[in-house]
């Protein structure tokens, strides 16, 4: 018999799986359960989107692209970043269109951390970053944001992190799973840290266009910042094309021909048919973007709302599409929660201990779901916190 434990890396045995996916898992033997675990958008793609991946198929657009994704699509790329967030990057050399976000993700790592750098990590956050880190041989340096400062990175804690070995900060907002979002205020004073040092930036902005009540600002379009960042986004959050698996990674051109490298030795091109709907999407697909996040913004404010008049304290979302809210007074771990109110009641939703240690007592709640769907779930949560008294 083969002993597979002297066969495996030692990293990847000591990696734990998603704890998102662990609870949605468990759905398997809850038939009847009210799921609110996962980020995907409840809507189809829209129609307009699909037909342009439909008509490629049809014109028999079936071959590779280019490695870094079509041209076309790299300049509606680069249009769509300057017409919404004043941000400026060539198509030609600065962009790489990627498998999700995800892979823009994994290749940035990839690109710049070398084993023995550090990697600051404010969580909670989503939960891939550190894996990636120590896939890489780096070393997660995790900052545990506060509830009282509505789960925002502050300069005081940027620059008590840093070290000599520090490489990389991650700068996740819209937050996954808090739904907090930096203001361009409070990233400028990340920024004053940055400028003094040679730390580059990996700012995941794939929710940056789910903010209620503010535009997204991205770092890299503060003054002396566009050049020590990489900026990495996709399509599966505010297009609903979770499915397509279709990202993008932006970077000063040095950065993106090394990271260009990654993707083509690993995936070599993004999926042909959905680069040409998101064509479609980057050019067409405004209008689809505010009547999601106008809905998102409805479904918000029903949940923390709900949440509230049951007597469960939450942290109000400012972006994507989580509340977060604190479970601290049930006397009872994240993880027991969790696991008790879908036993019990029929409800999933992520231990907060999922996105960090820091999660502990608190749990995650997606409101990309129906508002009927929310409210029932909403009717159990109530029944199971009075069941525990």
């Amino acid at each position: 018999m083969i002993d597979y434990s002297k066969i495996l890396t030692p990293t990847i045995q000591e990696m734990k799986p998603s704890g998102i996916r662990k609870f949605f898992d468990l759905l398997e033997t809850h038939k009847n359960a009210i799921s609110l675990t996962i980020g995907e958008p409840d809507f189809t793609t829209p129609w307009h989107i699909r037909e342009a991946g439909i008509h490629s198929l049809e014109k028999g657009r079936t071959y590779y692209t280019s490695n870094s994704g079509t041209l076309e699509l790299r300049e509606a790329i680069s249009e769509y970043l300057s017409r919404k967030f004043n941000l400026s990057y060539c198509p030609k050399n600065e962009i790489v269109v990627t498998v999700g976000g995800s892979e823009a993700i994994d290749a940035a790592m990839r690109a710049v951390v070398a084993p023995g750098d550090e990697v600051i990590i404010p969580q909670p956050s989503f939960v891939c970053y550190g894996p990636l880190c120590t896939l890489c041989g780096g070393v997660p340096v995790y900052i545990n944001t506060k509830e009282e400062n509505k789960f925002k990175l502050t300069a005081d804690e940027l620059r008590s992190a840093i070290t000599p070995r520090t490489k990389l900060l991650v700068l996740p907002y819209p937050n996954n799973p808090t739904g907090a979002v930096m203001t361009r205020a409070e990233l400028e004073q990340l920024a004053e840290v940055l400028r003094e040092t040679n730390i580059m930036v990996l700012s995941d902005e794939i929710y940056g266009e789910l903010t209620y009540g503010m535009r997204h600002t991205s770092i890299a379009e503060l003054d002396g910042m566009r050049e020590r960042t990489i900026l990495a986004s996709g399509f599966s959050k505010a297009y609903a094309m979770t499915g397509w698996r279709l990202g993008y990674l932006c970077a000063p051109r040095e950065l993106a021909v090394q990271m260009l490298k990654i993707h083509q030795y690993a995936i070599m091109c993004a999926p042909t048919t959905s680069q040409f709907a998101a064509i479609e999407a980057m050019r067409n697909g405004d209008s689809d973007i505010d009547m999601m996040r106008e809905e998102y913004n409805r479904r918000r404010r029903f949940l923390v709302s709900g949440l509230r008049k049951i007597g469960i304290s939450c942290f109000e979302p400012e972006g994507a599409f989580y509340a977060y809210p604190n479970i601290s007074s049930f006397g009872m771990t994240s993880e027991e929660f969790c696991k008790r109110l879908l036993d019990e009641y029929n409800v999933a939703i992520v231990p907060g201990t999922a996105f960090g240690e820091c999660g502990e007592g608190f749990a995650r709640i997606s409101y990309a779901y129906s508002v009927d769907h929310i409210a029932k779930a909403l009717d159990r949560i109530e029944a199971f916190k009075k069941s525990i008294g």
